[in-house]
Formats: C-alpha cells, structure tokens, sequence
C-alpha cells in the first residue's frame, strides 16, 4: 500500500468511527454490555495497575468508556483518537477530570519520547494493519519501567468470526483479529496475556456468568477480549 492509498483509507476509517459514537455507547448500555464491560475493566485494571497521579495515554480512547476508569483511579490522562466525534463525547464524559485529547493516529504518535508512566490502547489496533509501527510508538511514549497495555478482539473466540460475518457496519469488514499469541509476537520483549468474556452473546447473563468464572478458573486463551502486558525496558 502506497502512501496515497494510506490516506485513502485513513480518511474512510475516519469516517466510519465518526458515525459510531452512539451505537458503541448504547451497546454499553445493555445489560449484557454492562456485563462485558465489568469483565473488561477488570482485566485492564489488573494488567496496568494505575496509580494516582500518573500520567497514562489512552490510545484509541473512542468514546471514553474505559477513559473513565483511569481517571477514577486519580490519573492524569491523554486520550488519542482518529475520529473527531468519539473525542467531543469522551470530553463532555470526562469533563472536569485531568483529561486532555488529541486527535491523531496511533501510527503518527505527537508526543515526545518517554513521556507517559502508562500507555493503554483498548480495542483499536484491529484497525491497523501496520500493528508492529503501532506498538514501536507506544513504547517510545512511554517512560523505562513503565507499561504498556494493548486489548483486542481475539481471533480464537467466535466473536471475531461473528464480527467479521456480519453486514451491518463495515467498520468490521476490514478488521484484523489477533491471537494472544500473534499479539505477543509484536513485540520483541517478553509479555503476558490473560482473556476474559469466555460467553456467547446470546448467553442469558446468569449463565454467562458461570462460564466466565469457569473460563477464568482454567486460564482458557480463547476470551473474546484479549489483553496483553508488557513492561519497557
């Protein structure tokens, strides 16, 4: 792919995520959203570890859904995105927190080196087929000793063979699901990875419980949601 044709696509991803706001927050919003969500936010909470007063980027912040939780925890945060109407709702959520955005691509990152405690991306690296570049300017972000924490939708779990089935948004059509083991690879340091939302979406929410506390209990890698850990050297 050659540079205009880099443009090209960047402009229609825009695009695309700009239409999503209100479909990703409802989503969120149903009691098998809120669910997944709980389940997320632990996970992530687990592998970053945020402290009060750190400074954390949020790459791919969207709508701020998991924004929040960073800043519950007393955390300073920058919030990238690509799409100009995902930052506006994430700002009016997270209005009169430390919470700053930027619009711009986790390809092209305008920070300096070291510059964040903890850098966190959720769910946006589907959306990048250059993923090495991505992790190379996450990790240049961030601070030595610090960490750096990337989710995505696993390619393992049936949920990304649904996602990439389905006609109703082709935001999806182009996505590039990821194993844990394909995520690790990314890198060239070692790192870690748990999953979690080991449920089907038509699982009644007493049931997907069940198999999520069972799905957790074997250390099962094919969760839907995926969350890797690494910690520059």
């Amino acid at each position: 792919m050659n540079i205009s044709d880099q443009g090209e696509e960047t402009s229609i991803q825009n695009k695309l995520f700009d239409q999503w706001p209100d479909d990703y927050d409802q989503w969120f919003t149903t009691p098998l959203g809120l669910l997944i969500k709980q389940y997320e936010s632990e996970l992530l909470l687990e592998l970053l570890k945020p402290q009060p007063g750190e400074q954390i980027l949020d790459a791919g912040c969207g709508t701020g859904i998991f924004t929040l939780d960073l800043l519950s925890y007393g955390c300073r945060v920058t919030g990238i995105d690509i799409s100009w109407p995902m930052l506006v709702r994430a700002r009016r959520k997270a209005e009169g927190t430390p919470f700053q955005t930027v619009q711009s691509d986790i390809l092209r990152l305008p920070f300096k080196n070291d510059l964040f405690d903890k850098t966190i991306s959720v769910t946006a690296i589907e959306f990048i087929e250059d993923a090495k570049t991505a992790l190379e300017e996450l990790f240049r972000v961030t601070q030595r000793g610090g960490t750096i924490v990337l989710a995505s939708l696993n390619r393992l779990s049936p949920w990304a063979e649904r996602r990439k089935s389905k006609e109703d948004h082709p935001l999806f059509k182009k996505a590039i699901f990821r194993s844990p083991e394909e995520l690790l690879s990314l890198v060239s340091i070692e790192g870690m990875t748990k999953t979690a939302i080991h449920f089907l979406k038509n699982e009644d929410l007493e049931k997907a419980q069940r198999i999520e506390q069972e799905g957790r209990a074997k250390g099962l890698n094919t969760g839907a949601f995926v969350a890797v850990r690494w910690v520059k050297p």
